[in-house]
């Protein structure tokens, strides 16, 4: 058998391992059952975006000359017990590795354990879909930049205006200056509770990640070349779709949940990404893995949530992901 072969029956074997610890998570344990067409692709679909990630992740582990982690990040290394309930939690709010900005995957050593776990960023549409799902009154979200030669004037509520409103023109859609701020405006079915929260520039900048990659918010980078840098380089970057995406995420990040929607994949999903911050994965995305974006077919943080606040515990050995909320597309 060639090696080749070999490697593509390692991963069929993987792969029917994954299914069968996703389908026996699906069954809370009452014997195995039947998932729907629709489960059945979710499940595939984390199977292609997580190996996709461990390849990417153990390519970069390989290529480090020095202060290489020694266990490989491949399917032998992963908790998959672990792995199986959040597939299974995040499917069931029905988050999409394959959709963009979904979901994304991040591989960290969890030196308890001596394995690897996979964390679960949400993108800025998963987070639209899950406070969708959980909110208590959902209104209709309007989320806009604001240039330096557009005219916008919010209208505050007042003991003489009871709606919270503003006026926002564009006056040259082709040339519309700098950015200079944004907003956000909740629209529900009572107008009286309707609410506008505008932020300035350094409010946005406030947001962004302490290590923020150049490629998707611009700026300057060091030029590398055999091993050596030897200066730096200009980036564009996207930085008005980074901004707007921060704006995005606030506008649905703070929507009230309701607390009788709340269910144990809720709770799972909240559990994870405090674990990722309590292992300071936030900060390690940033400098090991913000700067590539891998795209394929699946593709699924980003950027990490914006103004991460990390409690430093237990600092992971190594860490990538595949970066569906940076970038240009929407």
């Amino acid at each position: 058998m060639s090696e080749q072969q070999a490697l593509a029956k390692a991963e069929q074997t993987m792969s029917e391992r994954f299914m069968q610890k996703v389908i026996a998570e699906f069954s809370g344990g009452v014997g195995p059952i039947a998932l729907t067409d629709f489960q059945k692709r979710l499940a595939q679909n984390y199977f292609i975006g997580i190996d996709a990630t461990l390849r990417a992740a153990e390519e970069k582990r390989q290529s480090k000359k020095s202060n290489r982690e020694p266990v490989p990040i491949v399917w032998a290394n992963v908790n998959m017990e672990s792995l199986a309930r959040n597939v299974v939690s995040a499917a069931r709010v029905g988050l999409d590795p394959a959709q963009k900005n979904h979901i994304s995957m991040i591989p960290y050593k969890n030196n308890s354990t001596g394995k690897y776990d996979i964390g679960f960023i949400e993108g800025y549409r998963g987070i639209e879909l899950k406070e969708k799902k959980y909110g208590l009154e959902i209104p209709e979200v309007i989320v806009e930049l604001v240039y330096s030669i557009d005219v916008f004037k919010p209208i505050k509520k007042d003991r003489n205006n009871k709606i919270e409103i503003y006026e926002f023109e564009i006056t040259n859609v082709f040339d519309r200056g700098k950015i200079v701020g944004g907003f956000y405006y909740h629209i529900y079915t009572n107008p009286e509770k309707n609410k506008l929260v505008v932020f300035n520039l350094k409010e946005i900048e406030k947001r962004k990640p302490r290590y923020a990659s150049v490629e998707f918010w611009g700026g300057e980078k060091d030029v590398w070349e055999n091993g050596k840098k030897t200066g730096k380089e200009h980036v564009d970057g996207w930085y008005d779709q980074m901004c707007y995406k921060t704006i995005y995420r606030a506008a649905y990040g703070n929507i009230t949940i309701d607390s009788q929607k709340i269910d144990d994949d809720y709770m799972r999903l909240s559990q994870m990404e405090q674990s990722l911050k309590d292992v300071e994965v936030a900060e390690e995305i940033a400098i090991n893995a913000n700067s590539e974006s891998l795209d394929i077919e699946s593709e699924v943080i980003n950027e990490t949530d914006p103004d991460p606040e990390t409690t430093p515990t237990q600092k992971p050995q190594q860490s990538t992901l595949i970066n569906e909320e940076e970038g240009p597309g929407f």
